[in-house]
């Protein structure tokens, strides 16, 4: 069974940006902030009403409701990410396109877990994220394919559809059934850098109820934080609801666009580029 053919759900593949939606003012009410770092710093104080941040003071808040922690995306907190993914648990995170839910791949409580979050059908396939092309051979078949056409790909908004291969270190029970596994490295620092420190390799879908829209602020999916061990915040991504666009290469030579996604132009470009063919629709 081929995971191009069930594929319906959208899939995250930062740009990061500077503006939060956290931060708007009235955004949360009920949520108390801290700051988490330059802690010796003042802040500027018209009144007890009147509350004025710098936007480098806001940059360093984190926010912390009844049951999860909302912290910036950064090089600080990413260590606090490797942890929460080695202990199995899920994290919201944003990529070069949407916001995710990430966990250890490897792990089929966490991959349960976002199933269970997600309202998701457990026949409905996960995709992966690893942390540098390099490592996309540890879990699937990449021999066949024209040597540098991965690294012009990727990291970027695109997810490579492959076979797994015998020797893929992903469990059997991700995506049980399915031959094919949908890899990103998306062109984020902060993702990267928590798949890099697991040690292992990361499920990765879009962090929003199955059906609904994409996330591209953390506002979009924010009844389901309580779900997350943390939830980082990138502020809003620029790419569109469109998510990566998904493109199957497991067949020699060949390349079929599965969603057109952001950046279908630039892929094909890229593909063609490199001789292969566009396979033809199945009558």
């Amino acid at each position: 069974m081929n995971f191009s053919t069930r594929l319906a759900e959208k899939l995250p593949g930062i740009l990061p940006v500077p503006s939060s939606p956290l931060l708007r003012k009235g955004a949360f009410p009920e949520l108390r902030f801290f700051a988490t770092a330059n802690h010796s710093r003042r802040l500027r104080l018209g009144s007890q009403k009147n509350m004025v941040w710098s936007l480098q003071r806001a940059a360093e808040l984190s926010v912390v409701t009844n049951s999860c922690v909302v912290h910036p995306a950064t090089e600080s907190y990413a260590q606090e990410a490797v942890e929460a993914i080695k202990s199995e648990k899920v994290i919201a995170v944003p990529t070069d396109t949407l916001y995710g839910f990430a966990c250890d791949a490897c792990s089929l409580e966490a991959v349960n877990r976002i199933y269970e979050i997600k309202g998701r059908k457990l026949t409905s396939p996960l995709a992966i994220c690893v942390g540098d092309v390099s490592d996309i051979k540890r879990v699937a078949t990449t021999n066949h394919l024209p040597h540098g056409l991965l690294e012009s790909l990727l990291p970027g908004p695109v997810t490579l559809v492959l076979q797994r291969g015998e020797s893929s270190i992903l469990e059997k029970s991700l995506n049980p059934g399915i031959d094919t596994i949908g890899v990103r490295v998306p062109d984020s620092e902060f993702i990267r850098e928590v798949s890099r420190g697991s040690g292992s390799v990361l499920a990765l879908t879009s962090a929003n109820l199955s059906g609904d829209r994409s996330s591209v602020c953390v506002n979009d999916f924010e009844k389901l934080w309580q779900h997350c061990a943390y939830v980082y915040d990138g502020g809003l991504l620029p790419s569109g609801r469109a998510g990566s666009t998904i493109v199957d290469l497991s067949k020699v030579g060949k390349y079929k666009i599965i969603r057109p996604g952001s950046a279908k132009e630039a892929t094909v470009a890229i593909l063609e580029k490199y001789l292969l063919e566009e396979e033809e629709e199945d009558c």
